[in-house]
């Protein structure tokens, strides 16, 4: 299972880093809201870290 949430997380990786390198030209010419991209990264973050806590709770409550 570290194995998919590693190749998981490598996948959102190379698809949101082209996004947030050409946020960094500045705000005045970026075609997206950079507190948008953030909002959305973070917001990724924080479902792959419930999801990976439900999962090991469950896991650990299995056994028993």
């Amino acid at each position: 299972m570290k194995n998919v949430v590693r190749m998981l997380m490598v996948g959102i990786a190379v698809v949101c880093i082209p996004a947030l390198v050409r946020a960094q030209t500045g705000c005045e010419d970026s075609p997206e809201d950079p507190t948008l991209v953030l909002a959305l990264i973070a917001s990724a973050g924080a479902v792959v870290y419930q999801a990976r806590a439900r999962f090991m709770a469950r896991r650990n409550n299995s056994g028993k």
